[in-house]
C-alpha cells in the first residue's frame, strides 16, 4: 500500500518550509514512528515519522527544496521489506547491539546516533526528563567507551593535500531558514524601533541564600523540580510589568496595545539558533511551575521538540547571557514587544555597604526598550523595581 508523505500543516504565520534532512533513503527499511524527514521553518524544525513499517519508495522533494503546507514530498510503501546492509567480515568480533525496543525513551537525534554507531541502547543512561536518552547522553557513552583498534590487512596511506603558501581553507554553506529568520527579526528591531538600553546591578545574595536554604525541601515538595534563579526573575518581572503596563504593551501601526496578562518569553539556546518559548499567564503560575516549564522548554529546544504554539505571542522577554559567561550586554527587542530584560553573570565584587567594603555576588541587569512608547523614567523605574524585588524576595510573594 502506497501512502503519501506530506509536509505538515503550517499556521498562517508561516508561508512555507524547507526540506532539511531525509534520514532514510529510498528502499531502506523503516519502522513505524521512526523519524524519516525534517522540515525546517522560520521558527522550528518539524519532524515527520513513518506511518507504518515499510520503505520510502520515492523522494519527491529533495533536501534544500521549498515546500508548502501539506505539500506532497514523498511516497511510502507500507509493509514492504527494505534493503539490508551487507555483512562485512571483521577481524575483531564484537557483540551486536540489541534492537531498540519501544519501552526505551529516545530522542530522535539519540536514536539516529545509536543506530549509526551501533551502540547497545540499554547501556546508555538517560538524563532527560522521565529517563529520556538524549544525543548528549549517547555522546557521553561513546566518549567513555574503550577504543578498540581494528586489525587491517593492508595499510593505505592517506592522501596528502598540498596547499600553496598562504592559501586558506574556506567552507561556504547556505544559511538555515531559522538563522535567516533570526537575522531578519534582529535587523528589523534595530532599524524600526527607537531602541535604548538602561543598566542597573542587583545584589544576588538574598536570592542565593533563600535558594540555598530551601532548595532541597523545594525539590522534595515539588517532585524533583529544582529551584533556580530564572524563576525569581520571571516572577519579579511579572510583578514589575503589572506596575508599568507600557513595558508589557506593543505597538501595532499607530495604535498601542496594552495587554492585561503577562506572557513572558524566555530565550533558549539550541543547536539551530536562539528560540523564545513563552510562559503563558505567569501571574497565575507558582515558582515551581515556572521552573518546571522553563526546564521542559530547554530540553525540548535541545531535542528540536518545541512546537510553533510554544513560541507564538509573548508580551515581554527575558534572556540570560550569564549562563555563557557574559558580564554585560545590550539585548535586542523581540518585536512587536517593546522591552527585553537581560540577565548576566553573577560575579563577586567589592561594594560599599553602610560605609564598609563588602564582597557581594553582583549581577548587571540590562533593559532594552522602545523609546517610542516607553519613557526613560518608566524604564529606569521598571528596572529598579526588579532590583528591589530580587534584593528582598519576600516582596515578590507579598506583592509590595
Amino acid at each position: 500500500m502506497t501512502i503519501d508523505i506530506k509536509a505538515p500543516a503550517f499556521p498562517e504565520s508561516i508561508a512555507d518550509g524547507t526540506v532539511a534532512t531525509w534520514h532514510k533513503k529510498p528502499g531502506e527499511a523503516v519502522s513505524r514512528d521512526e523519524l524519516i524527514v525534517d522540515i525546517e521553518t522560520d521558527k522550528v524544525v518539524l519532524e515527520i515519522v513513518a506511518p507504518a513499517d515499510g520503505v520510502i519508495s520515492e523522494i519527491i522533494k529533495a533536501e534544500g527544496e521549498t515546500v508548502l503546507s501539506n505539500e506532497l514530498i514523498g511516497l511510502f510503501a507500507a509493509g514492504e521489506a527494505g534493503t539490508v546492509a551487507a555483512v562485512v567480515e571483521q577481524p575483531v568480533t564484537a557483540a551486536q547491539p540489541q534492537p531498540i525496543t519501544s519501552d526505551l525513551k529516545l530522542s530522535p537525534a539519540a536514536r539516529k546516533m545509536i543506530e549509526e554507531n551501533k551502540v547497545e541502547p540499554a547501556a546508555v543512561v538517560g538524563t532527560g526528563k522521565g529517563g529520556l536518552v538524549t544525543k548528549e547522553d549517547v555522546m557521553a557513552h561513546l566518549a567513555s567507551a574503550p577504543v578498540v583498534a581494528p586489525v587491517s590487512k593492508a595499510v593505505v596511506a592517506a592522501p596528502v593535500v598540498v596547499l600553496d603558501a598562504g592559501e586558506k581553507i574556506e567552507k561556504r554553506v547556505p544559511m538555515t531558514r531559522l538563522r535567516k529568520r533570526i537575522a531578519e527579526r534582529l535587523l528589523d528591531a534595530t532599524q524600526n524601533t527607537a531602541m535604548l538600553t538602561t543598566f542597573n546591578e542587583v545584589n544576588m545574595e538574598p536570592v542565593m541564600t533563600l535558594r540555598s536554604q530551601y532548595k532541597d525541601l523545594f525539590e522534595k515538595t515539588h517532585n524533583g523540580v529544582r529551584l533556580g534563579f530564572m524563576g525569581f526573575f520571571v516572577k519579579a518581572a511579572c510583578e514589575a510589568l503589572k506596575r508599568y503596563p507600557a513595558v508589557n504593551a506593543s505597538i501595532d501601526g499607530d495604535d498601542v496595545v496594552y495587554h492585561g496578562y503577562q506572557d513572558v518569553g524566555v530565550a533558549v539556546s539550541s543547536d539551530k539558533g536562539l528560540v523564545v518559548p513563552v510562559l503563558r499567564d505567569v501571574d497565575n503560575m507558582g515558582l515551581a511551575t515556572v521552573e518546571n516549564t522553563i526546564r521542559d522548554f530547554g530540553l525540548r529546544a535541545r531535542d528540536g521538540k518545541l512546537s510553533l504554539d510554544d513560541m507564538q505571542g509573548g508580551t515581554f522577554t527575558i534572556t540570560n547571557g550569564g549562563v555563557f559567561g557574559s558580564l554585560m550586554s545590550t539585548p535586542i527587542i523581540n518585536p512587536p514587544q517593546t522591552a527585553i530584560l537581560g540577565m548576566h553573570k553573577i560575579q563577586d565584587r567589592p561594594m560599599a555597604v553602610n560605609g564598609e567594603v563588602k564582597i557581594l555576588p553582583m549581577m548587571y541587569l540590562a533593559l532594552s526598550y522602545d523609546h517610542r512608547l516607553i519613557d526613560g523614567k518608566e524604564a529606569v523605574q521598571f528596572l529598579v523595581t526588579i532590583k528591589d524585588l530580587l534584593e528582598d524576595p519576600a516582596r515578590i510573594l507579598l506583592e509590595i
